[in-house]
């Protein structure tokens, strides 16, 4: 039942900061993130979830890897979309990730 929760209230967190950063203006990084990183994230631990693959985020001047994580659809015959680094004129923009319904 512990574990359940801990991982109910990491969902919930990482919901909230998602909500908070999409309201936040497009921040532009002069320059681009490494290499992704290779994950291992094994078989999901229930059926209906899906992996949400890690990513890098530009914090206070430095890329920071952001881990990966098995997540509940909002609905069923959901997947996701993952986030991802643009290139524009003038750096590098974060496009958020997202569900989509099929």
């Amino acid at each position: 039942m512990n574990r359940k929760m801990a991982v109910t209230g990491l969902v919930t967190l990482i919901g909230i900061a998602a909500l908070l950063s999409a309201c936040a203006p497009a921040v532009i990084v002069p320059v681009g993130p490494p290499a992704p990183r290779v994950e291992v994230y094994g078989s999901p631990p229930h059926p209906d979830v899906v992996w949400r693959p890690g990513f890098w985020a530009y914090r206070r001047g430095e890329w920071v890897w952001m881990p990966g994580y098995w997540a509940r659809p909002p609905r069923p015959q959901s997947f996701w979309v993952p986030g991802h680094w643009e290139q524009r004129r003038r750096g590098w923009v974060w496009i958020e990730g997202h569900w989509e319904h099929r």
